[in-house]
């Protein structure tokens, strides 16, 4: 029996990488995981309390742990915080280990969809847009170095964006 692949979503916060996640690991019979829940999982803790306590840096060493943990196993859909993509072993880790998809957005969608969640660390000083823009302009050449594919999720249903990631890759 061939092995299963491993499906990793990235793109920046508000692309839907969660959400569609969930679809497409629904759609494929695979298990779906959220690195930032699972770091929350794993700490107890939330992820803007550890911003808090460890800085950027002690978040991103979780995050980079639990990517490599997550990437050893096999058959899964795997949304990627957006930020996650700036170590660049994580990078390489995610493009030996599996398929990745980048969910493209702009960033008006992004300010519409990440206004009300007081979850979103780098959100919370400073002008929403700017900072959005700020972040795209050094993470997006980052995940399009990374991706296998491009899908750009603005005016599309999650469960649509799932179908044309199974449209597009032949995984078995």
């Amino acid at each position: 029996m061939a092995e299963k692949r491993n499906i990793f979503l990235v793109g920046p916060m508000g692309a839907g990488k969660s959400t569609i996640g969930r679809h497409l690991a629904d759609e494929l019979h695979l298990e779906f995981f959220d690195s930032d829940q699972e770091i929350e999982r794993r700490t107890g803790a939330d992820i803007a309390w550890i911003f808090d306590l460890e800085g950027e840096d002690g978040f991103r060493k979780r995050e980079e742990n639990v990517i490599y943990d997550l990437t050893d196993k096999q058959g899964i859909v795997l949304a990627t915080g957006g930020g996650s993509v700036m170590n660049k072993d994580v990078r390489n880790r995610l493009s030996a280990r599996g398929i990745v998809v980048y969910l493209q957005t702009t960033i008006d969608k992004q300010v519409a969809r990440t206004q009300r969640d007081k979850r979103r660390p780098l959100l919370q000083h400073g002008e929403p847009e700017t900072v959005l823009r700020e972040l795209a302009e050094v993470r997006n050449p980052l995940y399009e170095e990374v991706a296998d594919y491009v899908i750009d999720t603005d005016d599309q249903s999650a469960r649509a964006v799932a179908n044309q990631i199974v449209s597009k890759i032949d995984l078995f």
